[in-house]
């Protein structure tokens, strides 16, 4: 266990506004729930010049290192039985900012898992939106147009559809939480997966916009219950002084 303490956490009922009207957040996590800390990778050069990254691997800038730091630190009391990574390198160097602030009981490394991977943008991957809309014009247009079953150009990865994407983050998350009940984990991941959860909680449609916020190193706290996630919170960067981004993975 990686819990410097046992002490249960309990939420205060909050309005929380997503572009949703007073959208309201559960109380506590229920008896027995698998709680599920979802937690977006700090900043990095590409997220600040809004390129994609996908499932290029880039790492961690000065900003997002701080990030990290601070995310760590204000997770250090919590009850954390696991912390569990994507692969990649910005979400991997994120969790072990989380593990060295719990200490010496903390595990050397987060255990990694390649299924909470962002979503693979195929030629879409290092590429600015301008540069997108350029070379991919027909592309471009369906993503934009929220197309979830749209085919993305090739690249030096395959790319996925949005649909493939929502399935494989979501089924990662929950399987998780079935080889952990009752536990608390941390999941390390990127902007479209912590899209994904928030998505399949609410019981969102694919196709609707996105009209919530996705921050750089901010914790988004879930349950899962008989196989289902629900959201207890979402978007907390009390514990980042300064501006964190929102949007690109």
């Amino acid at each position: 266990m990686l819990s410097p303490s046992c002490r249960p956490i309990f939420f205060k009922q909050t309005a929380l506004r997503f572009g949703r009207k007073n959208l309201m957040t559960l109380t506590t996590a229920p008896a027995g729930a698998t709680t599920i800390l979802l937690i977006r990778h700090g900043e990095t050069a590409w997220n600040a010049e809004r390129r994609l990254q996908g499932h290029l691997d880039i790492p961690l800038n000065a900003e997002g290192e701080r990030q990290a730091a601070q995310l760590g630190a204000a997770l250090a009391g919590e009850q954390i039985d696991h912390v569990i990574s994507s692969d990649l390198g910005r979400a991997r160097q994120t969790a072990e900012a989380v593990l060295r602030a719990r200490g010496a009981a903390a595990a050397p490394a987060p255990a990694l898992d390649p299924q909470l991977r962002e979503r693979c943008y195929g030629g879409f991957e290092g590429l600015l939106y301008s540069e997108i809309a350029a070379r991919f014009p027909l592309e471009f247009a369906a993503w934009q147009a929220r197309n979830v079953d749209a085919t993305l150009p090739p690249g030096k990865n395959q790319g996925e559809s949005f649909r493939a994407f929502f399935d494989r983050a979501t089924r990662a998350i929950l399987a998780h939480a079935a080889r952990h009940p009752g536990q608390t984990l941390a999941l390390v991941a990127h902007g479209g997966v912590l899209e994904c959860a928030y998505r399949a909680a609410l019981g969102l449609s694919l196709e609707t916009p996105r009209d919530f916020k996705v921050h750089n190193a901010s914790i988004n706290r879930f349950t899962v219950e008989q196989g289902r996630l629900r959201l207890l919170s979402w978007g907390e960067i009390d514990h980042l002084r300064q501006q964190v981004l929102d949007d690109l993975p």
